[in-house]
């Protein structure tokens, strides 16, 4: 049985410790950052063709996972910007 975010790596050496990539140094932040801004798979695959298809699949996925991980009520005063 293969890991559920085999691709996604955390070591406190690599980016401060920021879940990264497969080691590529590319975090998995700046993978949904860029999804966020609207470029679409194929767009990112284009500009980092070192990437592949399951790593931009493992960040989303690995990012629904902390959500649901660590959810923290917000104040009912609270309004995102």
């Amino acid at each position: 049985m293969t890991k559920p975010f085999g691709r996604i790596i955390v070591d406190p050496e690599i980016c401060m410790g920021q879940p990264v990539i497969r080691g590529l140094r590319i975090t998995v932040a700046f993978v949904l950052k860029l999804l966020a801004s609207g470029m679409t798979n194929e767009a990112i695959l284009k500009a980092y063709p070192e990437l592949k298809t399951e790593d931009i699949l493992q960040a989303i996925g690995y990012a629904a996972w902390l959500a649901g991980e660590y959810h923290r009520p917000m104040p009912a005063s609270f309004s995102p910007s």
